[in-house]
């Protein structure tokens, strides 16, 4: 579902491997159009459009040793899908307009609210991709199915958001509201 905290997972998959001196870089697949989300992870030569004043590294560059999350996946377009398999199995990334390959050495996290089983019988998602990034599956249940998570994921965001500032307290009313709300919103919610 939507909210369930599949970024802080990734970034804590990244946190506790080897590659975690290292960037971690996070985009969301539904929210860029085709072209500007080409641009993003594969970069950009200059005059390869309009506004393309120089050369930009995409995210595939930039996370080079690192981690590269790409939230909801399934919503990548199909003519890109093929890009990106080509990189993962070349490991190698070659810039919109440019004619060099790049070599990469960056870790793929990918995470999906519609089951990619779903939109590969629809022809919306390529089966060899699935197959490609389908190496370990992690499901994560909703906030409402593992209540055990909210006072864990309450003491990470109050740590982050305040910082070396006294830490506020939760009274036991408050507590006993946070612990049978049903959290529609998941994680997101939690955190707004």
């Amino acid at each position: 579902e939507s909210g369930t905290g599949k970024e802080l997972v990734a970034k804590a998959i990244h946190a506790n491997s080897r590659r975690k001196e290292k960037k971690f870089l996070a985009i969301n697949c539904a929210a860029l159009p085709e072209t500007l989300l080409e641009s993003e992870m594969f970069g950009y030569v200059k005059g390869a459009f309009t506004g393309a004043t120089a050369n930009k590294e995409g995210l595939f560059e930039a996370a080079e040793g690192g981690t590269l999350f790409l939230d909801e996946i399934g919503s990548m377009p199909l003519p890109l899908q093929g890009k990106f398999l080509r990189v993962l199995q070349e490991k190698e990334v070659r810039r919109v307009g440019g004619n060099e390959t790049i070599p990469i050495d960056v870790r793929v996290l990918a995470a999906t609210n519609v089951p990619l089983e779903e939109l590969m019988s629809k022809g919306q998602f390529r089966e060899d991709l699935y197959y490609r990034i389908s190496v370990i599956n992690i499901s994560i249940k909703p906030l409402r199915e593992r209540p055990e998570d909210v006072f864990p994921l309450i003491n990470y965001i109050i740590q982050r958001e305040y910082g070396e500032r006294e830490l506020p307290t939760i009274t036991p009313e408050a507590r006993q509201i946070l612990e049978s709300y049903h959290w529609p919103g998941n994680v997101r919610e939690l955190e707004n």
